[in-house]
């Protein structure tokens, strides 16, 4: 996971490669035109946060939502429970696939908790206050202004870094931080916690579909 500008350069999918794979965030297809999400942040925030196309002008919306806790609120009970179950099923599509593991990005981890029981281990990409808004500024071309309310709508870094297994320190260049990323991929290489949660699937599923054969074949 990472917060809003400290993931300068560094991007999931360096994380997932060859046996795992990283989804990027979020799925864009919850808020598609004609998605039930999509009609309603067309109902409440009109008109003129849609794209000619008709899709979502996320820079319109953003501006609104992170200026209004109340608006924003709204928004993520419309759009997050779509969203992890969409990110659920692509794990699990993954898992079944024969991925030893799938990187997520997800900004809001901590605030909103839902997935937080669901991970094996969190990583947090970090730099300095200073590097968080010029970056967020540049990637977004955003005025100051709205940079900072994104910024403090999420969860402090320091908080964020106290709770993660795993921290990356991207406050120097980008070779430092792919070395520190070729180091947690290291150690996630060499975990045997993927078999240990398909060893459990099997038990599971044999106590369940073991008794229904056997009725099956001889009852």
């Amino acid at each position: 996971m990472k917060q809003q500008g400290p993931g300068h350069g560094l991007r999931p999918h360096r994380l997932g490669r060859r046996r795992n794979h990283a989804l990027p965030q979020p799925p864009l297809s919850v808020v598609e035109p004609g998605t039930t999400a999509w009609k309603k942040i067309k109902e409440e925030f009109g008109e003129e946060i849609l794209l000619p196309s008709g899709k979502l002008n996320r820079e319109k919306l953003g501006e609104i939502i992170f200026g209004d806790i109340d608006k924003r609120r709204k928004l993520n009970e419309w759009t997050h429970p779509e969203i992890h179950r969409t990110i659920m099923f692509e794990v699990l599509r993954y898992f079944l696939a024969g991925h030893r593991y799938v990187v997520l990005d997800l900004p809001l981890l901590f605030e909103s908790g839902v997935m937080l029981s669901y991970i094996y281990k969190i990583i947090c990409v970090t730099c300095t206050p200073e590097q968080q808004l010029e970056r967020l500024i540049k990637r977004n071309s955003m005025s100051k202004h709205l940079a900072e309310q994104r910024i403090a709508a999420q969860m402090p870094l320091e908080v964020k870094c106290e709770k993660a297994h795993y921290i990356i320190d991207n406050t120097s260049d980008i070779e430092n931080t792919r070395v520190q990323a070729k180091r947690v991929i290291g150690i996630l290489n060499d975990s045997w916690e993927h078999w240990r949660i398909r060893l459990y699937i099997g038990v599971l599923a044999a106590v369940v579909f073991l008794p229904i054969l056997y009725w099956w074949y001889y009852v």
